[in-house]
């Protein structure tokens, strides 16, 4: 595919959503209330509102190598206080995907340059998780449970966030962990049960009374 083909489909696009609805573009652009904050892959592979079947303006989307959320990131740290401070999101989302390629590097022994330090975050689960993932002796097995396990811990790191712990003394806000089967389109809610992990370590991050 070449840029003038990607120009012909926007304005094919632009004719379908004009045929069904003269007023979409108008409402468009009034402003976005999203309910959710997906934060995902950068894989081009995994696409999140085609994945989720929504529509514009109903979920606000941030991406990077392996769905990462580090406490240092400038980046995800602002996305995640604009979608709770400003937006008012309900729901926020991290969806790791197996065949992740962010996961597998991480645990490949050799110097992947500029990559190092955000795959570093990676290997830290995998330290974190030890024991249950060598216990696992099938390699793609054990890749696909690191995928999941990263997405348990970013969620984590989601919920340390002090937009995060403000926002439930006000309301109900939901953090989940979601995988994408890429081999079947599968969408798998992990059903990671937060409040067991937490308690064990909520003295120690607790910032709001």
């Amino acid at each position: 595919m070449d840029v003038d083909k990607i120009f012909e489909n926007n304005r094919n696009w632009i004719a379908q959503k004009l045929q069904v609805d003269e007023h979409y573009f108008t409402n468009l652009s009034k402003g976005q209330t999203p309910e959710f904050l997906y934060i995902g892959c950068s894989d081009s592979r995994v696409s999140a509102e085609e994945l989720m079947g929504v529509a514009p303006g109903q979920v606000f989307v941030h991406r990077n190598i392996a769905n990462m959320v580090p406490n240092t990131d400038l980046n995800s740290m602002s996305v995640i206080n604009y979608a709770v401070e400003h937006l008012k999101v309900n729901h926020i989302v991290v969806c790791g995907h197996y065949g992740c390629g962010g996961v597998k590097a991480a645990m490949q022994q050799s110097d992947l340059g500029i990559l190092n330090p955000w795959l570093r975050n990676i290997r830290d689960v995998y330290r974190l998780h030890k024991k249950e993932l060598n216990a696992i002796t099938d390699e793609e097995q054990r890749y696909r449970r690191l995928a999941e396990l990263n997405v348990q811990e970013q969620c984590i790191n989601i919920i340390k966030t002090a937009e995060v712990q403000k926002a439930n003394t006000e309301r109900n806000l939901k953090v989940y962990g979601w995988i994408f089967d890429i081999h079947s389109g599968k969408l798998i809610d992990l059903n990671i049960d937060f409040n067991e992990i937490i308690n064990g370590i909520r003295e120690i991050y607790k910032i709001t009374s």
